[in-house]
């Protein structure tokens, strides 16, 4: 990661609707995830214990959903 996520300010635009803009910029890029990921080290059997939790969750919200 040795990018900055940059935006320019429009003429007149204010702020603070900047930094919204810079901040749904971040979140769709998932930076911020990335950085939280990176507070503490993680073991790889938590790792493959919390994928598989997010993976359990997914099915079930597809097989909930299926059938609409």
């Amino acid at each position: 990661m040795n990018f900055l996520t940059e935006i320019r300010l429009k003429k007149g635009e204010p702020v603070d609707k900047a930094l919204r803009r810079l901040k749904k910029k971040i979140d769709r890029e998932g930076t911020l995830k990335e950085v939280r990921n990176h507070r503490h080290y993680e073991k790889p059997s938590e790792r493959k214990r919390r994928k598989m939790k997010v993976a359990r969750f997914s099915a079930m919200l597809t097989a909930r959903y299926a059938d609409l």
